[in-house]
């Protein structure tokens, strides 16, 4: 008897070969990032390099300026204007806080209690951008007139009395006073802390809330340990939001202050402008900043919110 031998299983064909990505494909995303890139590099770069080569110059608009490396600008600006500074941080950090004390309830609301009504509170928080940032700075000053009804209220309640005793108004008038201005700062930055506390608070599962009830917790004892730590992403780009372009304002302070209530902006504003001492006003600008991210640095870093970071 022969043996039978089974043949082999055939071979199966060999696997082809992967191909390397095409060179246009790996460059796509770049492609993509390139008109970013060109706009910060055009309008943000380049303008802090001029700026920041202003800012060490040294000369006269007659003559010209020249760049000599003049640091000694920095101190001297700063020397010279450090209570506008004050001032301005001053401003900005109480508008802050009266923003936060005024926009977290009604964020709070539009997120869980609004219903209905959501979409058009929400119309009514982004309504003031429909209009000139100078028209309601502007329409303040009529709200705040001395004849006025809220100066009269504010009179009948004596609560120009604290703010005398304060020092954020004079006499029976509110015009003219850091209480005006801080109106002002705290009314037109608003909407910039509502909404990011809104978009915060309404990623909040609202079965975290029944737990807690669930769990015997008081409304007030829910609020402190599950709501506010979850909303703290919100607060923290909230009060950025609206502290930073706070700071840096000019506007509010020249139409609803004095000479007495001037912050940094508006001295920016005078040297560019009417003084026309470009490396001054250039210094002040890049202490301004600096001064602002080593807070904002400071207070994420504080924060504990990892998002920001």
């Amino acid at each position: 008897m022969t043996a039978v031998t089974e043949a082999p299983p055939p071979l199966a064909p060999p696997a082809p070969e992967a191909k390397p990505p095409r060179r246009r494909g790996r460059l796509t995303p770049y492609w993509l990032l390139l008109p970013g890139i060109l706009w910060l590099v055009v309008f943000f770069a380049l303008p802090m390099i001029y700026q920041a080569s202003t800012s060490v110059q040294t000369g006269s608009l007659e003559h010209g300026y020249k760049v000599t490396w003049h640091f000694v600008t920095y101190w001297d600006a700063l020397s010279e204007y450090w209570p506008q500074f004050l001032r301005s941080v001053l401003y900005a950090a109480a508008a802050t806080v009266l923003c936060l004390l005024l926009g977290y309830p009604l964020a709070y609301l539009i997120a869980f209690r609004a219903g209905r009504w959501r979409n058009l509170i929400m119309i009514l928080v982004i309504a003031p951008f429909f209009t000139s940032f100078l028209i309601r700075t502007l329409a303040w000053k009529t709200i705040l007139a001395d004849g006025g009804p809220v100066v009269g209220a504010l009179n009948a309640l004596h609560v120009l009395d604290v703010t005398n005793w304060l020092g954020w108004t004079s006499g029976d008038r509110v015009l003219a006073t850091p209480l005006a201005v801080v109106c002002g700062l705290t009314y037109n930055f608003l909407p910039f802390m509502i909404l990011p506390l809104y978009t915060s608070l309404e990623r909040i599962d609202g079965r975290l809330h029944e737990a807690a009830g669930d769990l015997y917790a008081r409304p007030f004892t829910t609020f402190r340990k599950v709501t506010f730590p979850l909303s703290m992403p919100g607060v923290v780009s909230g009060t950025l939001l609206t502290f930073i372009p706070a700071a840096g304002d000019y506007v509010n302070a020249d139409l609803l202050g004095s000479t007495d209530t001037r912050m940094v902006g508006n001295v920016i504003q005078s040297q560019f402008l009417r003084i026309l001492d470009y490396p001054t006003a250039a210094a002040l600008s890049f202490i301004l900043m600096a001064a602002i991210l080593v807070m904002v640095t400071v207070y994420i870093r504080r924060s504990g919110t990892e998002d920001l970071v």
